[in-house]
């Protein structure tokens, strides 16, 4: 066989073995993504199975993914920072409708739904009776530095850290970011959002109000 029919037939080799390569990778992210999609099938049954209360009528559009327990569980007796340092903890805002949302710098839904959440805050600005909480669980202090910077930018948003990091695992989400929990007048949890929502919409307010009426407040005109 001549030099350049070696050179014909390597070349065509190496195309088969990469074509094969490729369709081996191209099968594994294919079973990888079915994989995934069934588990999170797997997931959302077992979330449509589980006993709601009448606040799931709120799950949709954004928060399509709002989970809202038949059981009002407490919020944890958990200590985490205001911006001077001090403790404090859920207790502290019994008697007010609470919204807890965890976020942090490197978590960019969290950054992403901040705006909303600032336009929640400034819409019952003048309601004593909500309060939008967020926290930030940065664990460094450059980067609880940099969060302080970020949320000036999303006033009347106050600023609460958690540099431990625990508070995403007290809540029923269980570590996912964002989370954004709705506590009750008695401090219950009434509804949690895993993941990236759009708090500035109408289901949100919706929800919002559903929960205040609950103790008679009117919401915001």
């Amino acid at each position: 066989m001549s030099g350049s029919r070696k050179a014909i037939w390597a070349v065509v080799g190496a195309v088969v073995v990469v074509s094969t390569i490729a369709g081996a990778g191209g099968m594994a992210m294919s079973l990888y993504a079915n994989h995934r999609q069934k588990a999170q099938v797997e997931q959302t049954t077992t979330a449509a199975a589980a006993p709601k209360s009448d606040l799931a009528r709120f799950a949709v559009g954004s928060l399509a993914a709002l989970s809202t327990p038949a059981e009002s569980n407490p919020a944890p007796e958990y200590a985490f920072r205001d911006r001077t340092g001090t403790a404090v903890r859920f207790s502290a805002f019994q008697g007010k409708v609470v919204v807890v949302n965890l976020w942090a710098m490197w978590c960019a839904p969290c950054k992403a739904e901040m705006p909303t959440l600032q336009a929640l805050a400034k819409t019952y600005e003048t309601n004593e009776d909500l309060v939008v909480l967020p926290i930030n669980v940065d664990a460094t202090p450059d980067a609880a530095a940099e969060a302080k910077r970020f949320l000036a930018d999303h006033a009347p948003l106050p600023f609460y850290s958690d540099a431990k990091f625990q508070l995403p695992f007290e809540f029923p989400g269980k570590g996912a970011m964002p989370q954004t929990i709705m506590l009750d007048r008695q401090g219950r949890i009434r509804a949690v959002m895993k993941g990236e929502a759009d708090w500035s919409s109408r289901e949100a307010r919706a929800l919002i109000d559903a929960i205040l009426a609950e103790g008679g407040a009117p919401p915001p005109a």
